[in-house]
């Protein structure tokens, strides 16, 4: 005989690694930055790319067997690109991954690269259902696409649920752009910051937006204001492939967007992370643009169009030699302060195995690897966040 599935209320204590949840007219959506930053928001990118729920997930304590959850997902399509892959949901069970999902139907955001109009279609709920799950008390994790805007409409299950614990662990709060978002991931906990929190044992909170780590004070504030135990920020490559400053602004902005954070973490543990290698922008300056030709092959890939001849426009070298300045400035004042090269991350001889696949995001196997070091280096014992925990 099978067991009726009963609605379970969408509680906020559900929802890990969202900073805020907007009730819509459909459910719930969750949101990376909190209302008083998205109304500073300047652009759609960042729009869109902080409704995209990396590292968002439910974690939920249950018998169930079944679990059926609805969504309102929004799917990509860029004019004159390839068609984008579904988002995937995953479910995970004592650290494995046992079933995932993608949503078909739902809105469509219709964006086009050359003239930066976004155009918004709506679409219908889709309905997940994950089934034949093993009988008894059990702590499931059920992680939203880390590239797919999605509303949860409704939950569920033929037993009670309730929030799964969080065991004690530690906090880590990273923001990055789009390497650190997931570009390229096939799957949410495919990305690296989420491969690097399951291997440190910590609770991600991912700030990792597409096109979108530029400094802005309005995401330091929320760094600011946001519960941490560890803080990692990697800077640099969305201020280069946007040519949004010039290099006299970036160092100054860089102090001031860590005295942002320090006004609400001031002993927190806090890594400043330089870009992985990259070799479009290391020596040469952005804007980055599409690769007209690469995209009438059908493939995605990316250009610097910037004057490599200009002292005064950064690039990945220039702006490593000012992060690391900047922290050796700050360190007198700021013990608990460290300082990471990306390139121990993903470097020269990583690129000879592992290239970009479009010239900018690393593909699942760099995501793994750069998940793995960033665990080691930064995060596991004897790494420098551990030993910025420590007294001095």
């Amino acid at each position: 005989m099978t067991t009726p599935l009963h609605d379970v209320p969408l509680v906020p204590d559900l929802v890990r690694g969202a900073l805020d949840l907007e009730r819509t007219e459909h459910g719930l959506l969750p949101h990376r930055l909190p209302a008083g930053a998205r109304a500073r928001i300047p652009d759609e990118q960042l729009a869109m790319a902080e409704t995209q729920p990396s590292g968002v997930r439910l974690a939920l304590r249950t018998a169930a067997t079944v679990l059926e959850l609805d969504v309102l997902p929004t799917k990509r399509v860029y004019v004159g690109a390839p068609p984008r892959p579904d988002g995937v949901h995953e479910l995970v069970l004592d650290g494995r991954v046992v079933a995932t999902a993608s949503a078909t139907g739902g809105r469509t955001l219709r964006i086009d690269m050359g003239t930066g109009r976004f155009e918004r279609l709506e679409g219908p709920v889709a309905m997940l259902r994950f089934d034949r799950l093993p009988a008894g008390e059990k702590d499931l994790v059920l992680w939203l696409p880390h590239d797919e805007t999605t509303e949860l409409v409704a939950l569920r299950a033929d037993a009670p649920v309730t929030p799964a614990p969080t065991h004690g662990r530690p906090t880590w709060l990273h923001h990055g752009s789009s390497v650190s978002h997931g570009s390229n991931a096939v799957t949410p906990t495919g990305t690296w910051p989420a491969l690097a929190a399951a291997a440190a044992g910590v609770e991600l909170v991912n700030l990792g937006f597409g096109g979108g780590a530029l400094l802005d004070p309005f995401v330091a504030r929320t760094v600011r204001d946001a519960p941490a135990d560890l803080l990692s920020l990697k800077l640099g490559i969305n201020v280069v492939n946007a040519d949004l400053v010039r290099r006299r602004a970036f160092a100054p902005a860089v102090h001031g967007f860590l005295d942002t954070v320090r006004d609400g973490h001031p002993d927190t543990p806090l890594l400043l992370v330089s870009p992985i290698l990259c070799p479009l922008h290391e020596q040469t300056p952005g804007p980055l643009v599409p690769d007209a030709a690469a995209f009438a092959e059908g493939r995605v890939a990316f250009r610097a169009s910037g004057d490599p001849s200009d002292p005064t426009r950064l690039t990945l070298e220039r702006v490593r030699e000012d992060l690391a300045r900047v922290v050796a400035e700050r360190t007198g004042e700021d013990p608990h302060l460290a300082y990471l090269d990306g390139r121990e991350l993903y470097g020269e001889a990583d690129a000879g195995e592992l290239p970009l696949p479009d010239g900018l995001h690393p593909d699942d196997a760099t995501h793994a690897l750069i998940g793995e070091r960033f665990a080691r280096l930064a995060l596991g014992p004897g790494g420098v966040l551990a030993r910025a925990r420590e007294p001095r």
